[in-house]
């Protein structure tokens, strides 16, 4: 019983040395000396979902909005616009992952159509900044 206790342990250390190098990602430019990455060569646009075709589609259809957050509507809720129209966002918290909005900031909200029986939402689990100021986090009104 002890050489298999013994030989559990030993397998856990190797095993857990191996898992606690992490990730190499072979990018890195500092590591390996390779330059690259994906760039985006505009294509990626027809990724964005318009809001006006947002508020028509099923629940839990996966959407990217691009737009601006137009007010603060209610804890974690936010009136969202792009050139078809306005939706409300959720955003909560947790998923602003350090990203500080104003109404002029032009952001992509990543997340799933919400649809109850008479009103649409869209439940944001990405924020991102496509231009504006400096980041830092939440949603500050002007």
């Amino acid at each position: 019983m002890k050489r298999i206790a013994i030989i559990f342990f030993a397998a856990a250390m190797i095993a857990g040395s191996a898992l606690a190098q992490g990730f190499n990602d072979y990018n890195d430019q500092q590591n390996y000396g390779y330059g690259g990455g994906f760039q985006d060569d505009g294509s990626s646009q027809a990724l964005i979902t318009p809001v006006k075709k947002a508020l028509r589609m099923r629940d839990d259809t996966i959407v990217i909005l691009r737009g601006n957050l137009v007010r603060r509507i209610g804890d974690e809720k936010y009136l969202f616009h792009d050139a078809t129209g306005e939706i409300i966002v959720e955003i909560d918290d947790d998923k602003w992952g350090g990203v500080t909005a104003s109404p002029k900031d032009t952001l992509e909200l990543s997340g799933e159509i919400d649809r109850d029986i008479n009103k649409v939402k869209v439940d944001v689990y990405l924020v991102r900044k496509v231009s504006g100021a400096a980041p830092q986090q939440g949603f500050q009104e002007n």
